[in-house]
């Protein structure tokens, strides 16, 4: 049988502003105890389906750190290796960050809002440097010379993700090791479409929900042996079936 590679796919678990319906993007916003709930109960299906990972990576949002430790504690796997970058964070929302989606559809409308959330190329309205939600004097980016995006659209999250799935992620991958990747509903949303070689319209209707792992086999060139990957959740099977598109993808 050709060798295969196993990559775990994981969203955070619900962030406080997640419950709340705010947008989030690049803020630091911690878990809720439901998001807490959520990791562990992450780490046990890994477990259960036999796809304890071998090397973790991460983004730098506590959301993102803090469901990684708890899953890896569930699944017994506290000790492996555990990589962060800046490029699995979740796509900058720019001036939408910190602010309701209820709030925001009433001054936009629905329309708008739709196409900023769901399109490949459309970024919402820059952030101002002054705002309280923007990330310009955050040490963590600027100790390691980030300049931090005032905005993005989904194919700016797929342009600086990439690189960083082609030097560190697929090595680790081609080494033999399982992959876990803990990241954000965007992040995840742009690696999805360049594994599967998604179209722009078919990446507009998947929505990845908080805390449910999803695992990809994948063959020697790294593409799924079966598209869409395998949810490790009983609910349901594929990344389709959960689409809700009035879930909070923030």
């Amino acid at each position: 049988m050709p060798e295969r590679h196993c990559l775990i796919l994981l969203r955070h678990g619900e962030s406080a502003w997640n419950a709340a319906d705010r947008f989030a993007g690049w803020v630091d916003i911690p878990l809720t105890d439901m998001g807490r709930t959520e990791a562990h109960r992450s780490g046990e299906l890994i477990r259960q389906a036999g796809a304890l990972p071998d090397v973790v990576h991460t983004s730098l949002l506590r959301r993102a750190v803090t469901t990684a430790d708890i899953a890896l504690d569930a699944a017994g796997r506290h000790w492996i290796p555990v990589h962060r970058s800046w490029r699995l964070n979740e796509r900058h929302y720019g001036d939408l960050q910190g602010q309701s989606r209820e709030d925001v559809r009433a001054r936009f409308g629905n329309a708008r809002v739709k196409t900023w959330r769901r399109s490949y190329d459309v970024a919402p309205p820059a952030i101002r440097p002054e705002s309280a939600f923007s990330q310009d004097l955050d040490p963590r980016y600027r100790q390691l010379g980030i300049d931090v995006p005032p905005t993005e659209s989904l194919r700016d999250v797929q342009i600086r993700l990439l690189p960083y799935w082609e030097t560190a992620i697929a090595p680790d991958l081609a080494r033999g090791r399982k992959v876990l990747i803990v990241s954000h509903g965007n992040a995840l949303r742009s690696l999805i479409m360049h594994l599967d070689r998604m179209t722009v319209d078919d990446i507009g209707e998947i929505t990845i929900p908080t805390g449910t792992p999803i695992r990809y086999d994948l063959d020697q060139a790294l593409r799924p042996v079966v598209p869409g990957g395998t949810v490790l959740e009983p609910r349901s099977q594929q990344v389709t079936d959960m689409h809700r598109d009035s879930a909070p993808a923030i």
